[in-house]
């Protein structure tokens, strides 16, 4: 399943080494890989063990099928109302936060009977950019949650009109924000999909978005645990035993 590096010991410290681990994931019907690589260390404290681990998951593929896994989520076509395109959506690193910009193609038709007959009439239409701030935030029960943060809205001529003031433009934010939040539920729960003994010693304590080389998305998470001795080095034989 997964190969681990030397377990290395420094007196009284040991560190252990993870190489890439993929876990494979299913956003809006696309399947996409997430890469978890760390390291696992333990240190002597006051009559116990400190295990400490260094999680990174490499969110490249997201990013690069991102586009599409927001159109499966965003776009919609109503004969009388809303038609939504999303053109392009990028999401970069920007520590401790990541942004999500979305442009879209956003038009509003009305109907309407006449003469015994319904006329379809385009009412306004453009295209239009989101920008979204995304942090990752550990909840007091130890679970990661992602806030997403409409920065700006960006339109012209009626279409910014109409984005910018009234329901219309509130319910486009929410919709993009709630669309980014559900696709990226299941990336923000990768300690479900850990080695047992890895999840076990993994308490989130902290998370953030770092850029992991040419604007690679990075999640990066950190955690710790005091134990026993004997618990601790236990829990690291198990996990040397589970991922051979």
């Amino acid at each position: 399943m997964l190969a681990l590096g030397a377990l290395t010991a420094r007196g009284a410290d040991s560190e252990l080494r993870i190489p890439p681990l993929p876990i494979h994931l299913d956003l809006e019907g696309r399947p996409l890989a997430v890469v978890i690589s760390g390291t696992v260390s333990m240190a002597a404290g006051r009559g116990e063990q400190v295990l400490r681990a260094g999680l990174n998951a490499d969110l490249s593929d997201l990013q690069r099928n991102l586009t599409d896994v927001l159109k499966a989520g965003l776009d919609q076509n109503e004969r009388c109302g809303e038609r939504i395109s999303v053109q392009n959506a990028t999401l970069v690193p920007q520590a401790p936060s990541g942004t999500l910009t979305v442009n879209l193609h956003v038009e509003r038709w009305g109907c309407v009977k006449a003469l015994g007959r319904e006329i379809v009439k385009k009412l306004v239409g453009g295209d239009g950019t989101v920008v979204v701030r995304l942090t990752p935030q550990v909840e007091d029960d130890d679970t990661l949650r992602m806030q997403a943060e409409v920065v700006s809205v960006d339109a012209t001529g009626q279409l910014g009109d109409l984005l910018h003031s009234g329901q219309y433009g509130d319910a486009l934010r929410e919709k993009v924000r709630k669309t980014i939040v559900s696709a990226l539920r299941k990336i923000t729960d990768l300690k479900a999909s850990l080695p047992p003994a890895l999840r076990d010693m993994v308490d989130i304590r902290g998370a953030e978005f770092r850029d992991g080389g040419s604007g690679n998305l990075l999640l990066a998470l950190t955690s710790e645990a005091r134990l026993p001795e004997e618990q601790a080095r236990a829990l690291l034989d198990r996990l040397k035993s589970e991922v051979k």
